[in-house]
């Protein structure tokens, strides 16, 4: 007889026009019945994560997705545990990460899982810095920054999930670093734990000539920009770019909350990349997928000896979820906001 799960799922059911929240899902229970065909497994979630990109799959243009349709469970990263196997691959009890977003039981063919090693490092960060943040951290500087020893790189939203990693990864590249974050204690975070140069707190000025003077006096100029948040910030930096500069476009976050379906006028900025013969470039994590073994062989080696500091901040319970997703445009998670249900 085939063993039944009782399922929880966040179905994702009304297009939010601004911050996403509980009413722009419904939570909803059924049995998942185990009838595996060949090299099928049913994975029990332990972890799922939220992520600024899923607020973008919710706008109703298409962005570098057509929008997240109605009616279907939340689309997001798990790492969970294999509870039933019909694959050659995986055993019960087998640790994995896979997209089988925000329920606690799925049905996955065994090409959708990546297996885990414990052992090698702690599970959570298949959905961090071996992940999807440190591909997107590790390729964009490395790949579209293109750092050099001696150049000033600045990072916003620096105390994120991706922001920590770039500033990490700029410092090994022998960069001068400085971060942006809100706050002092994320501040705090950038010099004293991450070791970084400098630090704004962009939160401390109301004007946006302030801000801007305040990054001119932190960092003389700047090489490289890796841009996690847009608006008011990358209005502040750009007429601080320096010859040759090489601006990443990695997020938008400030934007999400309608003003990707009418985004704010940008020619402004031109005139700056014309002076400057700077570059600017969007990058995405599935850009650099098919490199992935060549991230981890490099980055993991960083994780295990201590190296590389990954924080991760937990939200605990399944019911929590979308209120999760909510809290990261409120700025409250330092490094990556998980969720253990």
């Amino acid at each position: 007889m085939n063993k039944s799960y009782s399922n929880r799922q966040w179905v994702y059911v009304k297009r939010p026009e601004g911050r996403v929240g509980p009413e722009h899902y419904e939570l909803r229970e059924e049995e998942l019945v185990g009838n595996l065909a060949a090299n099928e497994v049913i994975v029990r979630a332990s972890i799922i994560s939220v992520d600024p990109y899923i607020r973008i799959q919710q706008h109703e243009r298409n962005t570098y997705d057509v929008p997240h349709p109605l009616g279907i469970v939340q689309r997001a990263g798990v790492v969970g545990q294999v509870v039933a196997s019909a694959s050659p691959l995986f055993a019960e009890g087998d640790w994995v990460s896979t997209y089988s977003g925000w329920q606690l039981y799925a049905r996955c063919h065994h090409s959708e899982l990546t297996k885990l090693d414990p052992s090698v490092a702690p599970v959570s960060t298949a959905l961090g810095v071996l992940g999807m943040p440190g591909r997107t951290a590790w390729f964009g500087l490395m790949d579209a920054g293109r750092p050099r020893p001696g150049d000033t790189l600045v990072v916003s939203g620096a105390a994120g999930a991706v922001g920590s990693l770039v500033a990490q990864f700029g410092k090994r590249a022998g960069c001068r670093v400085v971060g942006i974050a809100g706050g002092p204690d994320k501040c705090k975070f950038l010099t004293d734990t991450l070791k970084l140069d400098e630090a704004v707190d962009y939160r401390a000025y109301s004007t946006l000539e302030s801000l801007s003077d305040a990054i001119q006096t932190a960092t003389g100029g700047v090489d490289v920009y890796f841009d996690n948040v847009g608006g008011r910030i990358t209005d502040a930096v750009i007429p601080l770019i320096k010859r040759r500069a090489r601006i990443v476009i990695c997020g938008a976050i400030s934007q999400y909350d309608g003003g990707l379906d009418k985004p704010d006028l940008g020619p402004r900025f031109l005139q700056h990349m014309l002076f400057q013969r700077a570059t600017i470039q969007g990058i995405l994590a599935r850009d650099f997928l098919n490199r992935m073994d060549e991230m981890v062989a490099t980055v993991a080696p960083w994780v295990r000896s201590g190296e590389l500091t990954f924080h991760e901040t937990y939200v605990d319970g399944f019911d929590e979820l979308p209120a999760a997703l909510n809290s990261l445009f409120d700025g409250r998670n330092l490094g990556k906001l998980l969720v253990r249900v």
